[in-house]
């Protein structure tokens, strides 16, 4: 089972020295990313989009780190928008795009392959283009000599798009609400980076791991085989950055779905081998859970929180409470060490008021499968959102799963900016 210093976490110093490229400082810079794209998209034309006809259709083309650009333009378009919106990593782009279309492409260098090709096929046909990345690239070449509109990344040094993502996203969805495919006006996008910046003071890295809500989520993570469920459309679309921010930050591989149709996927693997059922251990597992924006101190000590802020983190005490579940008999010489523990982090939107029988429903079965998780054995964490804007409930969990995933990397030893073999892969196929 992979071992987490807890007590690094807790050292300002020594997070910064395993931090090489400032990944933390970048996560903590969204809200900026947020009101200087807001500034950048005004200097680049983008209420021009507003003169130009509404498009047939939007197309979005987005790879990587920058895919859950598309992913939320998707998911925040369709229950509104008068025209279809889908996403394209890369060529061939679909036959019917042409002049009357809408293709965004979107990469934080400029010279990702796959937007590259598609706004450069898309320009050939006459489509309109918005692009987002940077000022001096080959995307904003091909969109500028297509009249279209791009969006620079400012001069933050930003070099990844993990970290970015805020740089490229707020761009996209001020344009899609010129174009009246979603309501994202000035001041929900304002309100996205308020939000953001609250999420960064809680999880600042001085905050200690007891009462930080991103550090607790990072140690309960270490001890697990995660699996991050979304109980709806926009905590599937966190979940799918969550997976992947754990397997490229992290460098831990995470299932990622959404309720309901992932359910009985889930379900499934509560009687496997990494269960206190199918491993057949003793005891029960702790959870833990995280309100966004509340403390509940149900559980703890009044001694163990030094300063008040932060998230809820409960942890009912059971059998084998501070060890998952371990049988405390068992010998790891006669016995073999304990196979890892799956660990199932449920993504929940902010509830709906007043309550509606979909709704209510939707929570109901949200609700059986933790409990399903809690029989079996597996442990539970909860991430749940604060009311506001569906951007805004999107971006608590993606603060929260994007400070989650550096805080288990750098507790695990590792760089969360760089991996030797994403280099090493990257040197091959050169």
């Amino acid at each position: 089972m992979p071992y987490i210093d807890e007590a690094l976490l807790d050292d300002p110093e020594e997070l910064q020295r395993k931090d090489s490229r400032d990944t933390l400082r970048a996560l903590a810079s969204a809200g900026a990313q947020v009101r200087e794209a807001m500034t950048l998209a005004d200097e680049a034309g983008i209420d021009r989009l507003a003169s130009t006809e509404r498009p047939r259709s939007v197309l979005v083309a987005a790879i990587g780190g920058s895919s859950i650009v598309a992913d939320v333009l998707e998911l925040l378009a369709e229950p509104g928008s008068p025209v279809p919106v889908q996403a394209r990593r890369n060529l061939p782009l679909p036959g019917w795009v042409g002049p009357l279309d809408l293709v965004v492409a979107v990469s934080l260098s400029g010279r990702a392959p796959g937007p590259l090709a598609v706004a450069a096929e898309a320009a050939r046909r006459g489509a309109m283009l918005l692009t987002v990345g940077a000022d001096d690239s080959p995307l904003a070449q091909v969109c500028r000599s297509a009249r279209g509109v791009h969006v620079g990344v400012g001069s933050g040094g930003r070099t990844s798009s993990r970290t970015a993502l805020w740089t490229l996203l707020a761009p996209v969805l001020i344009g899609a609400d010129r174009l009246g495919l979603l309501d994202a006006p000035a001041d929900v996008v304002r309100a996205v980076a308020e939000r953001l910046d609250h999420r960064a003071e809680q999880f600042r890295p001085s905050s200690d791991a007891f009462v930080n809500p991103a550090k607790i989520l990072a140690v309960q993570l270490a001890e697990t085989v995660p699996v991050v469920l979304g109980d709806g459309p926009l905590g599937g679309v966190a979940a799918a950055r969550a997976a992947s921010m754990l397997a490229r930050t992290a460098r831990i591989p995470a299932t990622f779905g959404e309720l309901p149709d992932a359910a009985s996927g889930i379900v499934a693997c509560f009687d496997g081998p990494y269960t206190a059922i199918g491993g057949r251990r003793a005891g029960t597992y702790d959870d833990a859970r995280i309100r966004l924006g509340d403390i509940d101190t149900s559980g703890w000590e009044p001694h163990h929180f030094a300063e008040p802020e932060g998230e809820l983190m409960e942890r009912p005490r059971g059998p084998a409470a501070g060890r998952g579940g371990d049988d405390i008999f068992a010998d790891p010489y006669l016995d073999g060490p304990a196979p890892p523990r799956l660990g199932l982090l449920m993504l929940r939107d902010a509830p709906v008021s007043p309550a509606t029988p979909e709704s209510v429903q939707a929570e109901a079965l949200t609700d059986a499968v933790l409990t399903t998780a809690r029989e079996a054995g597996a442990r539970v964490m909860e991430v749940q959102a604060e009311d506001g804007a569906p951007v805004v409930r999107l971006a608590d969990h993606v603060a929260a799963l994007d400070f989650a995933a550096t805080y288990l990397a750098i507790g695990l030893g590792l760089d969360p900016s760089v991996s030797p073999h994403v280099a090493d892969l990257r040197d091959r196929t050169r």
